[in-house]
């Protein structure tokens, strides 16, 4: 909790209103979860908050950032470009151990699917926050935490997901199922997802660290090598597939522009971007009314 909510808390004890069922307001600030790990113990891992003005429920959009960021100069710098979307969810930012996400062999072993669903058991308990209908998305490392969470979780509280420049790696999915990581990260169970989600998909052509058409990165590691990926539009596939789709991969997108192919599966339930003339740098082509626009859509086979 933020300094100022520690102290509404402990008011609230201390007059019995807590007990009596008064919940406190989320605001704007710092929050720290505990966790222990292989790596550290009792170790308090950081999360930010963006809570618009209002006591009106909003749920929660998290946002993971990629390999290297800090989540709270990136939280400054998403408000100022998406200022609408700040007004209509409480933002949060997670920030990674060591900078980054745990997935296959990353310099961090944190339990983080356990980091933000404590995020939200917490953030749930105050009183304008809506945990159904939130959003999880993430860029690059943090898109493939934001892909094995989207695997993993049996938590429902999330509708929609969003990868910008990860689709979904080869440890993943192997190309008959969906892998859950495991304790010591070989991803050797195959599990069903949670269904009924909306997911949203932003590649780059022109991606050196992300292969767009999939196959070993050029310098993300891996266990045996270099980490792998699946095809860009094939993982869209995969995913429709999963929540319901039963016709075969688009070999055509069903929209497209000069700088961007727009693949739809499910109305709209899952979107793919192929972003033509970008590479790492894709999600500079997701413009927030983009981004709004799938928020809004709602799963086909929920």
């Amino acid at each position: 909790m933020s300094k100022v909510s520690h102290l509404l808390y402990a008011i609230a004890l201390l007059f019995g209103s807590y007990s009596a069922g008064f919940a406190l307001e989320l605001e704007s600030g710092s929050y720290t979860i505990n966790q222990d790990w292989s790596q550290q113990q009792d170790y308090e891992r950081s999360y930010f908050v963006h809570a618009p003005d209002g006591v009106e429920p909003l749920p929660l959009f998290i946002f993971l950032h990629g390999n290297g960021g800090n989540a709270e100069r990136s939280m400054a710098g998403f408000i100022k470009r998406h200022k609408e979307l700040a007004k209509r969810y409480n933002i949060v930012f997670a920030q990674g151990y060591l900078k980054s996400w745990n997935i296959v062999s990353e310099r961090s072993q944190a339990p983080d699917r356990e980091f933000i669903e404590a995020i939200v058991a917490e953030l749930a308990e105050y009183s304008n926050v809506q945990a159904s209908g939130s959003a999880l998305m993430g860029s690059s490392n943090g898109a493939a935490l934001v892909n094995q969470f989207a695997i993993e979780t049996k938590l429902d509280h999330f509708s929609h997901y969003i990868t910008v420049v990860s689709q979904l790696n080869a440890w993943q999915h192997d190309g008959i199922a969906f892998k859950a990581k495991g304790s010591d990260n070989n991803y050797n169970e195959s599990v069903v997802p949670l269904r009924g989600k909306c997911l949203l998909n932003v590649s780059g052509v022109d991606d050196r660290l992300v292969p767009y058409s999939g196959g070993p990165s050029r310098a993300i590691r891996a266990k045996n090598g270099k980490l792998a990926f699946v095809d860009a539009e094939r993982s869209a596939f995969l995913w429709a597939q999963h929540y319901g789709y039963m016709g075969k991969q688009l070999s055509q997108p069903t929209e497209s522009s000069e700088a961007i192919d727009t693949f739809k599966y499910l109305d709209g339930t899952v979107i793919h971007y192929k972003m033509k003339t970008r590479g790492h740098n894709a999600g500079g082509g997701l413009t927030e009314a983009m981004l709004l626009k799938f928020l809004h859509q709602s799963s086909a086979l929920r």
